[in-house]
């Protein structure tokens, strides 16, 4: 019997061949050529690369019988999933492999700051000997801020306490509990910004995080304090960053990630590089032998569990083992069920149920446990979330989950729930089902207002006291802004007297109109959802 094919596309460690072991036919292909790529994968089990190797629809057009596509590092940027999820490809990453290095880079980018290395090194190796034009600071019994304490805000919230400093954390998601435990207090962002001598950001990059330090934020900080970005290019609006730098609105900048990389391509100008106070590096944050060698030996690993046909902890499209036919279908539904809740949560979840009725419960459908965790996590953490790692993710942040399974079902043949109960005490709910021969995935239900809503890419929803004209005041505000309705629903007033709208458009509605909307329809509850697909 021939041995499975394990193609190569990218240089890899040789520990990473090793830890394949001889079962496998293992080959080599430059990626980047992307005839040879194609000719190559007619007959690959498994592709394995780094960021240099498109696999998009074409690829997997070409790759008959290949089972995984395994990706050496942590982005997933170069790989069509909702492609290779159609065509029964699994798709594994090295989620962990580079989190410590990314620690240590941000606490290298702190001290580089402080001490202000980077300019006294470039002085010396000119000749020049300048010692009272480098004066620094010290880190003991300063304040830093570390914006998004998922696993890589704790690794350097632990490395940063043996300097004698003080940590102050920004995480909605993360409970006060959790933060005392990684030696952190909780603070408001705003209280962050003011309080904090050095602020670093750990964020996932969404439309609500994108630019989220700007203008306002800077206005906030302290003249003498420096902000540091090693997690997602654009999460720092690098406009605004030039103008609080050039402008002395904060004294200094250490930057491993930009809005488009490289940042000055073809030698065309960016400003921020020729800043004396601001220390660059071009995303290094995985740049180490270690962190390397991780992510090729946890993808073969991965490459050899999964031809074998064992449980992947790193699959990212899939949760391994045995899925009855039935029960997939609402794999992605009660992920988007998931991400809807996040969209609509005001604070950290700390006990979450999911509950499956109808049909379903004949079946195993723990998998809808691990999708709503995944949902829920996804823009929560800046690491990737997987089915598997999603549990671990969620007792980190001291989340209980149940899985509730019962056969009544009066109002459809299959309903999933989610409730969850918020720090605050409260208890938030989303319902959602296939519809129809097409299966449509529908929110039917958003604390107790029943609405039937398809679950689309940008949402609004809306919670207001319900009076006649309201429906004209928002659709005029986003008509005014070129922003198309593509569906409404409206659910009748509660007992209090509001009624909700839920409102799918067709593009992004910016946060200036938000707070404008809000405002013009007197809504306690408005919330922008966005909700993607892998």
């Amino acid at each position: 019997m021939p041995k499975p094919v394990v193609l190569i596309a990218e240089e890899l460690s040789p520990a990473t061949i090793d830890a394949l072991g001889p079962d496998f036919d293992v080959r080599h292909v430059d990626g980047t050529d992307r005839p040879a790529l194609l000719a190559a994968l007619a007959d690959a089990n498994a592709v394995l690369i780094r960021s240099a190797t498109k696999v998009d629809a074409e690829a997997i057009a070409a790759a008959p019988v290949l089972k995984v596509v395994a990706r050496a590092g942590v982005g997933l940027d170069n790989v069509d999933i909702k492609t290779a999820t159609t065509a029964g490809v699994m798709v594994v990453n090295a989620p962990t492999s580079n989190i410590i290095s990314a620690a240590e880079l941000t606490v290298g980018h702190i001290l580089s700051l402080a001490r202000r290395i980077p300019a006294a090194h470039a002085s010396l190796a000119g000749g020049a000997w300048k010692r009272s034009s480098y004066t620094g600071t010290e880190l003991f019994e300063k304040t830093v801020g570390i914006i998004g304490l998922g696993r890589i805000g704790a690794l350097i919230a632990a490395r940063l306490q043996a300097f004698g400093v003080s940590v102050v954390a920004y995480d909605p998601y993360v409970t006060p509990t959790r933060a005392q435990q990684l030696g952190a207090q909780l603070l408001e962002l705003d209280d962050l910004l003011a309080q904090s001598d050095f602020v670093t950001i750990h964020m996932p990059k969404t439309p609500e995080t994108t630019g989220m330090i700007g203008t306002d934020q800077f206005r906030l900080m302290k003249k003498t304090a420096f902000v540091v970005n090693v997690a997602r290019g654009g999460l720092i609006d690098e406009e605004a960053l030039y103008t609080a730098l050039t402008t002395g609105e904060i004294a200094g900048a250490g930057l491993d990630v930009f809005t488009s990389e490289p940042p000055a391509p073809d030698g065309t100008a960016f400003p921020l590089l020729s800043l004396p106070n601001v220390v660059v590096t071009p995303h290094l944050g995985a740049s180490t032998d270690e962190a390397q060698e991780k992510a090729g030996v946890s993808v073969a690993k991965s490459v050899k569990l999964a031809l074998e046909g064992d449980l992947v902890p790193d699959a990212v499209n899939v949760a391994g083992g045995v899925i009855d036919p039935f029960v997939r279908p609402g794999i992605s539904l009660v992920e988007q069920l998931g991400q809807f809740f996040t969209g609509l949560a005001h604070s950290a979840l700390t006990s979450l149920d999911i509950e499956v009725r109808g049909e379903l419960a004949a079946y195993d459908v723990s998998v809808y446990r691990l999708a709503a965790l995944k949902g829920i996590l996804a823009n929560v953490v800046s690491e990737n979330v997987s089915y598997v790692n999603a549990p671990l993710f969620a007792e980190q942040r001291g989340i209980e989950t149940r899985l509730i399974v019962e056969a009544e079902s009066p109002l459809y043949r299959n309903i999933t729930i989610l409730r969850g109960t918020l720090a605050d005490g409260s208890v938030l709910t989303i319902a959602g089902t296939l519809a129809g021969t097409r299966m449509v995935p529908k929110v039917v239900g958003i604390n107790g207002y029943e609405i039937e809503v398809p679950i689309e890419r940008h949402h609004l929803v809306m919670r207001y006291a319900d009076r006649p004209g309201i429906v004209a005041i928002y659709g005029q505000k986003l008509g005014s802004a070129g922003i198309n309705i593509a569906g409404l629903q409206v659910a009748q007033a509660d007992a209090s007297g509001r009624a909700l709208s839920v409102l799918t458009v067709d593009s992004p509605v910016p946060e200036e109109l938000l707070d404008e909307m809000r405002e013009s329809v007197g809504a306690d509850l408005f919330r922008r959802i966005e909700v993607t697909e892998d």
